[in-house]
């Protein structure tokens, strides 16, 4: 049974919410490390740091609904409407695009393995789960260049900066599809929400993930391609370092793709606790 927003108590938006769905709770969204951005034209945004945190799917959703209607309010009002900028890791789940098929589900939703979510994303089903970076960017278009596909391919560069830099690995796009690929591999999803030109939701990447609960689904609705991480392709055990690794370069590239400026005292402060 497809369960809509406010049948569950785990959520209260009025958006198309859990098809499955548990009560896990965390405290991590108000622990997380904050630190000031700064646009070209001198607007300050926000980079909520929780990287090493497993956050519930709904609670990091909700999170950031409620600062899209705050960036809303703030253009309807004509004031700055800056970026954020938030970096996670989920629970295992999987989520859904609004238009998304269940035929790409490979099991019975009545003994889902884990909770499933219907998002207003674009896209078709993926799964998120510990060792994934998550970037939900919650960008004001405006700033940047009203062009969705642009923000797609600059989401992209994005990813395909950081496994170059970080681990010399020379991914790429696919035509006609969204993502990085290296040959015939998915390293990393990306499905986004416009509306009023503040995209929002984000991209995935699989550094470390535990690739079996791909194969409970058909990866973006894609039959013939496969997905891996970072470290399936270097061979490599370290998984801290690997997390550290690609963070780090993530925030540094996102960061120069978008010409946005980060607090670099905080940002090291942040750094050196690690």
């Amino acid at each position: 049974m497809i369960l809509q927003a406010g049948a569950s108590s785990c959520f209260s938006s009025i958006l198309p919410g859990p098809i499955s769905c548990s009560n896990r709770q965390s405290s991590s969204l108000r622990t997380s490390n904050f630190i000031s951005i700064r646009d070209r034209n001198g607007r300050t945004g926000e980079f909520h740091d929780l990287h090493k945190e497993l956050v519930p799917y709904a609670e990091a959703w909700k999170w950031q609904k409620d600062i899209v209607a705050e960036k809303k309010t703030l253009i309807e009002t004509n004031q700055d409407c800056p970026d954020t900028l938030i970096v996670l890791q989920h629970h295992p789940v999987y989520t859904l695009g609004m238009g998304s098929s269940l035929e790409h589900l490979n099991f019975d939703m009545d003994d889902a393995p884990f909770d499933v979510y219907r998002t207003e994303r674009g896209g078709e089903v993926t799964y998120h789960g510990p060792g994934q970076l998550v970037m939900y960017p919650i960008v004001n278009l405006r700033n940047h260049k009203m062009d969705i596909h642009w923000y797609l391919r600059a989401l992209e560069e994005v990813i395909i900066r950081v496994l170059s830099s970080a681990f010399s690995i020379e991914a790429s796009r696919v035509d006609g599809l969204t993502g990085v690929w290296f040959g015939d591999q998915k390293l990393a999803a990306i499905g986004v929400k416009v509306s009023r030109w503040i995209a929002y939701h984000g991209v995935a990447l699989n550094v470390t993930t535990d690739l079996a609960p791909f194969e409970s689904i058909v990866p973006c609705g894609i039959k013939d391609r496969r997905v891996g991480s970072i470290k399936s392709l270097l061979g490599l055990d370290d998984d801290t370092q690997l997390i550290e690794t690609a963070y780090k370069s993530l925030i540094k590239e996102f960061s120069e793709v978008f010409d946005l400026g980060i607090d670099q005292i905080a940002y090291s402060s942040i750094l050196d606790k690690d």
